[in-house]
């Protein structure tokens, strides 16, 4: 068996390394904030505190949105996670 070829050197490829790597450190710091924001709505949906729920939703939704419109998830993703908090805010702030 063959082991893992030894990288290439051109400068392209360099290149490419280096954005990917950008690139992934932007990605997981904006899945780490998604889950930040969702968490925080979560926490707060018992408290049934109708201003500060609207406020963190609001919030949630915004950064959800901005991922999706920066192609970090899927919009269809963006829409389902939307929707879930959604009906969870609204699902406390009725009952």
């Amino acid at each position: 068996m063959a082991g893992k070829a030894a990288p290439k050197k051109d400068l392209s490829t360099l290149k490419r390394a280096r954005q990917a790597e950008k690139l992934s450190l932007r990605n997981q710091s904006m899945q780490t904030k998604i889950k930040t924001y969702i968490a925080k709505l979560e926490a707060a949906l018992p408290e049934k505190n109708k201003e500060n729920i609207d406020n963190l939703l609001k919030a949630a939704v915004k950064v959800v949105s901005s991922a999706a419109s920066k192609g970090i998830i899927h919009k269809n993703t963006a829409s389902r996670k939307i929707s879930r908090i959604t009906k969870k805010a609204n699902a406390s702030l009725s009952s």
